[in-house]
């Protein structure tokens, strides 16, 4: 299947919505998002226009998507800048210019063809190529059910950083941190 893999541009935002709602709707989205599908559909157009056209800046969030030969948005890799000064959003507070990848989906008839490498080349290169900050290492989240996204990670070259978290809506399970450092 032919794919390219882009940032998100300004005014996208009705495709934005539209794969969150397909990713919330995944069997495995109960141990992938901190969102829910009912959460996310009744937001206000407003709520995915701001959220879209603030991805597409580019400044403290880019958000990549893989997009099918007919237009349609197949992946999506969303990337958040953390700084040690900058409030906690999810786990352990920054100890260095960071960047969070989250929100990570392929639809399930293009798993296994490319795209979530190409999405994870895009978001790292991205990472990389930001001077201020100047990043030193990467970081995600996953489950610790969720072996199909950790199998991912690691292969990727994703290590376990030691820190894990509870999970909100169940805290008997964990949220483990993956890192990839700057080399």
């Amino acid at each position: 299947m032919d794919h390219s893999i882009r940032a998100v541009r300004a005014g996208e935002w009705e495709k934005a919505r539209e794969i969150r709602l397909a990713a919330l709707r995944d069997p495995a989205a109960p141990i992938a998002f901190l969102d829910t599908y009912e959460q996310a559909v009744g937001r206000p157009a407003g709520y995915w226009q701001d959220r879209t056209d603030t991805a597409a800046s580019g400044v403290g969030f880019r958000q990549f998507v893989a997009e099918d030969s007919d237009g349609r948005w197949v992946g999506t890799v969303t990337v958040m800048v953390e700084g040690p000064s900058d409030d906690v959003r999810f786990g352990e507070a920054a100890k260095v210019d960071q960047t969070h990848l989250v929100g990570v989906f392929v639809r399930p008839e293009v798993r296994g063809t490319g795209v979530t490498e190409g999405l994870f080349q895009a978001a790292v290169a991205w990472s990389w190529a930001l001077r201020e900050p100047p990043v030193e290492r990467i970081r995600l989240y996953a489950h610790e059910r969720n072996s199909r996204a950790i199998a991912f990670y690691r292969r990727f070259g994703f290590v376990p950083s030691g820190d894990s978290v509870p999970v909100l809506s169940d805290p008997s399970a964990r949220e483990f941190e993956y890192e990839l450092r700057r080399s």
